[in-house]
């Protein structure tokens, strides 16, 4: 059954895609501020640009996925976003930036979670919470492996000259591994999911699940939807701005320690949330984790003795890893495979105001108080009403009358 080697796969591909994207901008952040000297809010403004349109073109990967083989999807987006990269670091004006983040996140957008996920709940049914929890551990993976060295790369040489050795590497790293491991259904090689064998001549049973109009209009599609808009916009805006708040209270080698030691804890904590939710409840799971997230925000933003910083980095790591496999997740478990990619990619797409709001919004608090002390507070208690608005949604696994 080739279904772990497809989950290994995409485990690669978004440890790539993670590491020199996700986590990179946090990297690219710091050093446009120290390099081009331009204001926090104007650079935060190109990772809201990146963002909003890589959640935009989710939709557009959802519908090409229907169409075409996912590993063309997926080559696709590594060339388009190794390109991109490999000019970020060119750029000389602040609109050259925003150009460049928005050509980065088609290719983001068409290598990420949507094709990857998409992928995963196709070969596995019974097993797919492990099957998930493995897939998505590439992501905290690649903060740990790609990142720092992106970050060692860019402090030793600068922009300029780093940008086109790691758009190198995204391309030559994610393109064999795509197309030797991925592969896009499981009956074209002769089995059901989770891997019963089809008998010869039989006819592959029927996709299950809750059709795309259905869905929508459901509590449970809008409180998850909604409840990650507030949850991730204050996940990510923490994320892109950790960096420089370990740097500005710290130095540069604690600072890339940082995002290592926050990415280590992710991969960890995923594993073992993977496990936890076959046993526990997946809505009770994804609340308490938020509710994590918003005292670790906290933490971060007032901490300023090292050791409580990495103390509140931890913590924070513990539940970001989770909180971005528990969407795909609870979208999967309560609405099936029927129209999965389409209803995970709008809720993505939704989803992708807050992702995208949360650096611009923690970038301009930074330039207004001139600290993160106000900025982190305010994510964390935007995080608290996400995970109040998730606490109504209703169970994962049973469908209900909404």
């Amino acid at each position: 059954f080739p279904g772990w080697r497809v989950v290994a796969g995409c485990f690669f591909v978004l440890l790539i895609n993670a590491g020199l994207a996700f986590y990179g901008l946090s990297v690219y952040l710091n050093a446009f501020s120290k390099e081009q000297d331009w204001p926090l809010s104007s650079i935060s403004f190109a990772i809201t640009i990146f963002f909003i349109v890589g959640g935009l073109f989710g939709l557009v990967a959802a519908r090409l996925i229907a169409r075409y083989d996912v590993r063309a999807v997926i080559v696709a987006g590594a060339v388009i976003s190794g390109g991109a990269l490999a000019v970020v670091g060119q750029v000389t004006a602040q609109w050259q930036l925003y150009v460049a983040y928005a050509v980065f996140a088609i290719g983001y957008a068409l290598c990420g979670l949507v094709p990857t996920t998409t992928v995963v709940t196709r070969w596995f049914h019974r097993r797919r919470s492990v099957a998930l929890s493995v897939a998505s551990t590439g992501l905290s993976v690649g903060g740990i492996v790609l990142t720092p060295v992106a970050k060692r790369l860019i402090d030793d040489n600068g922009l300029a000259a780093s940008t086109p050795w790691l758009g190198l590497i995204f391309v030559a790293a994610m393109v064999p591994v795509t197309l030797f491991l991925v592969r896009p259904d499981p009956v074209a090689d002769g089995f059901a999911p989770d891997g019963e064998r089809l008998a010869a001549g039989a006819e592959p049973p029927p996709p299950t699940g809750t059709a795309y109009a259905d869905a929508l209009p459901t509590r449970f599609y809008r409180a998850v939807t909604y409840g990650y808009v507030l949850v991730l916009g204050s996940q990510v805006g923490g994320i892109q701005q950790l960096v420089k708040l370990v740097e500005d209270r710290t130095d540069e080698q604690t600072a890339q320690f940082a995002i290592t030691a926050l990415a280590a804890t992710s991969v960890v904590a995923r594993l073992v949330g993977g496990r936890l939710v076959v046993v526990m409840p997946m809505m009770r799971f994804t609340v308490v984790v938020a509710a994590m997230q918003t005292v670790a925000l906290v933490g971060v933003g007032l901490a300023q003795p090292t050791v409580l910083i990495f103390a509140s980095i931890v913590l924070f790591g513990m539940t970001i890893g989770n909180l971005l496999m528990m969407q795909p997740l609870l979208i999967a478990e309560r609405f099936g495979v029927l129209d999965y990619p389409r209803i995970f990619g709008r809720s993505q797409a939704i989803t992708i105001v807050g992702v995208a709001g949360g650096p611009l919004l923690i970038g301009w608090l930074f330039d207004v108080f001139g600290s993160y002390e106000v900025p982190y507070v305010s994510a964390a208690a935007l995080c608290g009403v996400g995970t109040a608005i998730l606490f109504v949604a209703g169970p994962a696994s049973v469908p209900g009358d909404d």
